[in-house]
């Protein structure tokens, strides 16, 4: 495994995939709403060390709509969001994540893998650079895919605020 890590400065509200000494990518992206936080329910964004537990889309569309973790042949549009105004869109990859951190981001009420926290494509209309997702760090398509196809499972992930 290389040495590629992850690191997604909430703060700043961007993810940047590191090399030794070299950033691969660096965009912005848009965690919680209702900030940084571990607990099960609390819509936040886990802190600390995680690693890359699984990824899903391969190949997918840009737009491809994901229902837990599974691709629902939709491709998102305007339409489509005004048909179900109630999803949280879920867009052309998902990276899910796993903490590493007993009591803190795994295990118990603060599993981040248990509170299905990925990092995932979001659509092209919802703003970036500012917090506004459920818990999750949500991404433009474009930056998604590229991310995705330079990370493997194990990929270290480290949010911070």
């Amino acid at each position: 495994m290389s040495d590629r890590r992850v690191r997604i400065h909430i703060g700043t509200q961007r993810l940047e995939l590191l090399e030794g000494n070299e950033r691969l990518v660096a965009c912005p992206v848009s965690t919680a709403a209702k900030g940084a936080g571990e607990r099960l329910g609390s819509e936040q964004t886990p802190r600390g060390m995680h690693r890359v537990r699984e990824l899903i889309g391969a190949g997918a569309p840009s737009g491809a709509v994901f229902v837990a973790r599974r691709p629902t042949g939709e491709i998102f549009t305007p339409e489509l969001r005004a048909t179900h105004p109630d999803r949280d869109w879920i867009l052309t990859r998902v990276i899910w994540l796993s903490g590493m951190e007993p009591g803190r981001n795994l295990g118990g009420p603060v599993d981040t893998s248990e509170r299905h926290i990925y990092i995932h494509g979001a659509p092209e209309d919802e703003p970036m650079s500012a917090p506004g997702s459920h818990g999750c760090i949500r991404m433009r398509n474009d930056d998604v895919v590229e991310l995705f196809a330079l990370l493997e499972v194990g990929t270290p992930v480290r949010i911070e605020e």
